[in-house]
């Protein structure tokens, strides 16, 4: 048994010295709380939704393009939000609601989770702000922000003589 969080080696937060990845940690996201004053709220609401609060994201850098991608099944693209913030910064946001429980509804296993999310990246000098585009599919969100052309320097030949 180890002491040490999971999260700061290889577990679900393997980004932390990525300068690009703004994501909000929490140090005592792993913590065993034992008073059940404390555990009891945030195993209702954190644990509930720390999947879907943690939604992973696909960065992928082309030739042309960075390209972001977000698996958000049963969203529909009004739940979802895409902005560009001062300071380069994409932000992705969204909610997924919680499903309505009946009184007469006896729940055997919760495992989807639910709850809002927010992912923030801050772009790198060569991306193109004013042609980022967005678009969700079969649940998956694709976000493409072009890159600035760089500029090839002109190589003329030179004779060699001798």
């Amino acid at each position: 048994m180890s002491l040490i969080p999971s999260t700061l080696f290889g577990g679900r937060r393997s980004n932390i010295f990525d300068p690009f990845s703004l994501d909000i940690w929490d140090p005592f996201q792993d913590f065993p709380f034992t008073s059940t004053a404390i555990s009891a709220p945030r195993s209702e609401f954190a644990n509930e939704t720390a999947a879907f609060a943690n939604t992973r994201m696909d960065w992928k850098e082309t030739p042309e393009a960075h390209v972001f991608k977000a698996d958000l099944p049963g969203l529909k693209k009004e739940e979802v939000k895409v902005e560009l913030e001062e300071g380069r910064v994409l932000q992705i946001s969204g909610e997924r609601s919680k499903e309505r429980e009946e009184k007469n509804d006896k729940w055997h296993r919760v495992e989807r989770s639910s709850g809002k999310f927010l992912r923030r990246f801050r772009l790198p000098e060569n991306a193109k702000l004013d042609q980022v585009k967005a678009n969700m599919e079969n649940g998956v969100l694709t976000v493409t922000v072009p890159k600035e052309e760089v500029k090839k320097p002109d190589v003329k030949a030179v004779e060699i003589t001798g």
